[in-house]
């Protein structure tokens, strides 16, 4: 497929160089895009860009992705109002690991010469000194070039650290190592990386046009590389895309459950949606406009987002984690049964009811409990049910559940209750929930 029109059909060109598509038109071409660990997990901001690889290889490329070792320690300005805090190497380095791991979901590592590579600065900046880095590479740029980058120029009111400032200069020795030792042509990401990847694309030009110079060749105007940003995702009124009411939706299951992540995306609006399934998931233009078709017939049914969470919720998550998110969804529309409690692992489960009103009681206490009754009122401190004889109504009511099964008998033994996930019980009490933590 082509790549420019792809993207273009998708909405995910921004921006790119003169010169970028007749590079890809003519030959196989490396391109890469920087991820700076500065978390242990990408989150869904980062997946826009990572799906630009994902098609830039689709398309017969190679795309590289370089986990920022290096630049990880400094931290990228752009985007920032403030200085950001400097993790330790340690936390550096974990990062790394686990956001190594995440790209591998996404691209392909064994399909021959397009295979996708995964590389770290630090392996070159740790060679280089500081002397030598000036010589190498402050010597090419002037400090009015790099002022004029947005990152810098939004930063002078507010103050910008020299560590900061010559965060672009780092960006762009990468682009230029890259481009001299693996071939790398294009630079992509996110629109607002425009101003850093283009000092990479300036640096080279600098350098090599110095380099053919002294050499007295003609080659001068062979050196050449090229730039291409995706838009930024935004919502339909504007505001930024990626967060939910717990801050950023995470790759990692541990930091985002993949019950939390498939109803991100089955949440979103109307008006969101075409968007996301054009930038986020593989379906082709058919695919989407079939799709759109048909949640347009019947909007209340919320096919498309559907579409979307499984698409996403797959790709990240695998197959068995979107099923589980789907019996965890009838969970939270009152269609579970208790096997389907049973089958959900801890992390669902605590997402699921993430603010439910929770009691904990020790396992002695648990233990020498002599009923169910005695357990939603006396051993609970009267938190579940405020008194006993409340208590014994609503069960003679039936209006009490545990995981799910109405409880009909107030005697019944608190050893005859299966604990879920070894330590839970959801009690339902009509058709409100409390959850009894043991241990």
């Amino acid at each position: 497929m082509n790549f420019i029109e792809e993207l273009r059909w998708r909405g995910m060109l921004h921006d790119a160089m003169p010169g970028t598509e007749e590079q890809l038109s003519k030959e196989l071409t490396a391109a890469y895009i920087g991820f700076d660990p500065t978390a242990k997990s990408l989150h869904i901001g980062n997946l826009a860009t990572i799906m630009l690889l994902k098609h830039f290889q689709l398309s017969g490329h190679k795309p590289i992705a370089l986990v920022g070792g290096a630049t990880g320690m400094v931290g990228d300005p752009s985007g920032k109002s403030a200085e950001r805090q400097f993790l330790s190497e340690e936390t550096l380095r974990d990062n790394q690991e686990a956001i190594r791991k995440q790209l591998s979901r996404f691209l392909d590592f064994d399909c021959g010469e397009n295979s996708a590579e995964i590389v770290n600065n630090y392996d070159w900046f740790k060679e280089i000194g500081f002397l030598q880095f000036l010589r190498e590479v402050g010597k090419y740029l002037t400090v009015n070039y790099m002022m004029s980058k947005d990152s810098v120029k939004n930063r002078l009111q507010t103050g910008i650290s020299f560590t900061e400032f010559s965060y672009q200069l780092l960006q762009g020795y990468d682009f230029y190592w890259l481009y001299k030792n693996k071939n790398v042509r294009i630079q992509m990401g996110g629109s607002d990386q425009w101003g850093n990847i283009t000092t990479g694309t300036e640096l080279i030009r600098r350098k090599e046009s110095s380099i053919t110079d002294e050499e007295n060749t003609d080659d001068a105007h062979t050196y050449q590389a090229f730039a291409l940003t995706t838009p930024l995702v935004t919502k339909a009124d504007g505001t930024k895309f990626g967060k939910s009411e717990g801050g950023n939706v995470w790759l990692d299951p541990s930091m985002t459950s993949p019950y939390t992540f498939y109803q991100f995306w089955l949440n979103q609006s109307d008006a969101d949606t075409p968007r996301l399934l054009r930038v986020f998931t593989l379906y082709s233009k058919a695919e989407i406009e079939e799709i759109e078709k048909q949640h347009a017939e019947a909007p209340h049914l919320r096919i498309a987002q559907k579409a979307l969470g499984k698409d996403v919720t797959i790709r990240v998550h695998g197959e068995d984690q979107y099923e589980l998110a789907l019996k965890a969804s009838e969970v939270l529309f009152g269609k579970a049964t208790l096997e389907t409690l049973q089958s959900l692992d801890e992390n669902t489960f605590t997402s699921i009811f993430e603010g439910v009103p929770q009691t904990e009681i020790t396992e002695e206490e648990w233990q020498n409990c002599p009923s169910v009754l005695d357990l939603i009122s006396v051993v609970t401190r009267n938190e579940v049910y405020p008194s006993k004889g409340e208590a014994r109504r609503a069960i003679q009511g039936n209006g009490v559940s545990i995981n799910k099964v109405k409880i009909t008998d107030e005697k019944l033994s608190v050893s005859d209750l299966q604990l879920l996930q070894g330590k839970y019980l959801l009690v339902g009490k009509g058709k409100k929930n409390h959850i009894i933590k043991v241990g």
